[in-house]
Formats: C-alpha cells, sequence, structure tokens
C-alpha cells in the first residue's frame, strides 16, 4: 500500500488534482488512514487504467464513467467465467450432465415459447 504523494512520484504525470477529482468522482476507490489516502495494488491499477483512457485512447472525463462502468462489468463477466470454468473441472461428469441438460432443456423451452 502507498501513499497518494508516492503515487503521484511513481506514475509521472500524474497530478494530484486529478487523481482527488478521480477519488471525488468515485473511479478510483482508496482506503483512508489517519485522514490520509493508502492505495492498494488494485488502485494503482485502477489509476493507469483511467490515464491509458484519457492519455493514451483519448477517452473524454464525461466517457470516462460510462467506459469505467464497461470495464468493470467485462472483468466481472470474465471472473464469474473463470469460477464457473474452475467448477466444471471439478464437478463428477455425470453430475455436470445432469445439469446441463436440465439447463439446455429449459432454454429451448423459453426460447421456443417467445418465437410466437
Amino acid at each position: 500500500m502507498i501513499s497518494l504523494d508516492v503515487l503521484i512520484i511513481q506514475l509521472s504525470g500524474l497530478t494530484q488534482e486529478d487523481l482527488k477529482r478521480w477519488i471525488d468522482n468515485e473511479w478510483v476507490r482508496p482506503d483512508e488512514e489517519d485522514g490520509t489516502y493508502v492505495f492498494r495494488d488494485i488502485d494503482v491499477a485502477r489509476v493507469r487504467l483511467i490515464r491509458e483512457l484519457r492519455d493514451e485512447m483519448l477517452v473524454n472525463e464525461d466517457a470516462l464513467p460510462i467506459v469505467l462502468s464497461l470495464l468493470d462489468q467485462l472483468y466481472d463477466l470474465r471472473r464469474r467465467l473463470r469460477d464457473l470454468r474452475h467448477a466444471l473441472l471439478h464437478m463428477p461428469p455425470d453430475e455436470m450432465h445432469r445439469i446441463l441438460t436440465c439447463h439446455l432443456m429449459s432454454d429451448d423451452v423459453y426460447y421456443n415459447d417467445n418465437e410466437d
């Protein structure tokens, strides 16, 4: 974990004003200890992402909340798929077959009912 001052030193070109604005907008959510911000690795990665979007991909700050939200959803979906894959790898084959068959049959009913 690092302080705001250390983060600004580590990431050249990052201003305290930018970082505080991103915190106020809740794009970055550092912890607070003794009245000062403390940044975890995930916070530092988020700051780097915001800088990359803004400075390299030229996403303006009005669009950043939408882009960040979409990226958060994408990362969450990837995490869920990884968890599902892990669960499937550890599931007995007959149980996996039963669950998938049941799921596929219920989806077929749903789609057939909505074709009218």
